[in-house]
């Protein structure tokens, strides 16, 4: 594991665990001015990290970048990934691993291209593996697939989860076992081309049609017992501003892009996601799952590159902020995972992540 300029908190806390050596830490921190925190690793280019502890071990499910050779355009056809590889590391950062291909769009018969972000859940022995691709139509579905091992190899359904489409698939089980699973992205994650109900192949891939709308809403849906389809039919989450208003697609740094994730502390459900072409990651609270959820603030601020996308986990009683940036390539296609902490207030708000070292923090 490499240690870049970390808050003194996250190598107090890292020291306090189990077999960490704050020498060896301390050996690891450089100097570098520009960001704050180190790829975690650099064997190959990952992003869009989701992390979970799975048997005392983080496990972390991210997308793997390559040179894909595809024009930059609002589409993502710069962004063409084919596999998915695990990530893992023990709860003190140590023994960080590259884990071979835990799936490949080969595998997937009803797939054509575009692994894009994953998430992976688990339950009653069986893990699994959530993922957007492109289908024959290049229409983005959803698939699931399942391992016995968290880093897989993973086994895919025969089809893509009735009723499921756009992007970045996040799964949450709450404190009762209910598992629900969050999605949705606009412009290449194809969100705004499924507002009529059903999909329009010559929709804007903006969604900056009529400014003074109401924003374009993440989806979700409650899984079924064995976690491999919708129980129920997919919601549109509502984003209201504090005075009860619908945040607007004008308001483009709080609007939803895409990019959900949920979390929960004191009993408070924490959405997050980013905004896009803003590059912040914002978010927004509720006491239900399902909303309505009230925006509160900005949980991160831009990092180098075009895309911000991101997970929370609490180790301990410590939260970390898992994200990527380009800092190994330079390139926004090719980008490398990395984390933090972070900390809610006593009012329950979270302070602005930064993860660039100065005052300039927009690239």
């Amino acid at each position: 594991m490499y240690y870049s300029k970390l808050p003194i908190f996250l190598v107090l806390f890292l020291c306090s665990l189990p077999f960490t050596s704050c020498s060896q830490l301390s050996e690891k921190l450089n100097s570098n001015t520009d960001f704050l925190n180190t790829p975690l690793v650099s064997e190959i280019y990952t992003a869009d990290p989701s992390a979970h502890i799975f048997n005392d071990r983080i496990y972390i499910y991210a997308s793997h970048d390559i040179e894909s050779g595809g024009i930059e355009d609002d589409s993502g056809n710069h962004f063409n990934m084919i596999d998915y590889h695990v990530l893992s590391m023990n709860l003190d950062g140590s023994d960080v691993t590259v884990h071979p291909v835990g799936l490949s769009v080969d595998d997937v018969s009803w797939a054509k291209s575009k692994f894009w972000a994953p998430d992976a859940a688990y339950k009653d022995g069986t893990y699994y593996l959530y993922y957007p691709a492109k289908d024959a139509n290049n229409i983005f579905r959803l698939g699931v697939a399942t391992s016995t091992k968290p880093e897989g190899p993973f086994s895919p359904q025969p089809s893509p989860m009735k009723g499921s489409y756009s992007i970045d698939p996040a799964v949450f089980v709450d404190d009762d076992g209910s598992a629900y699973i969050y999605f949705g992205g606009i412009w290449g994650g194809q969100l705004q081309r499924w507002e009529s109900g059903s999909y329009d192949e010559n929709g804007s891939l903006k969604d900056m049609g009529v400014p003074d709308n109401p924003a374009i809403l993440p989806r979700m849906a409650k899984l079924t017992g064995d976690m491999l389809e919708f129980a129920e039919e997919v919601k549109s989450i509502e984003i209201l501003d504090k005075q009860g208003s619908p945040i607007l697609t004008k308001d483009l740094d709080r609007r939803f892009f895409e990019a959900p994730w949920i979390h929960k502390h004191n009993g408070i459900y924490y959405m997050s996601y980013s905004t896009g072409d803003t590059h912040l990651i914002a978010y927004a609270t509720s006491d239900n799952p399902y909303g309505p959820y009230t925006y509160q603030g900005v949980l991160n601020e831009p990092v180098q590159g075009w895309t911000n996308h991101h997970s929370t986990l609490k180790v301990g009683g410590q939260w970390f902020f898992f994200y990527h940036d380009t800092e190994i390539s330079g390139k926004t296609h090719l980008r490398n995972v990395k984390f933090t902490t972070f900390r809610h207030n006593f009012d329950g708000s979270i302070n602005a992540i930064k993860t660039y070292f100065g005052n300039d923090w927009r690239f």
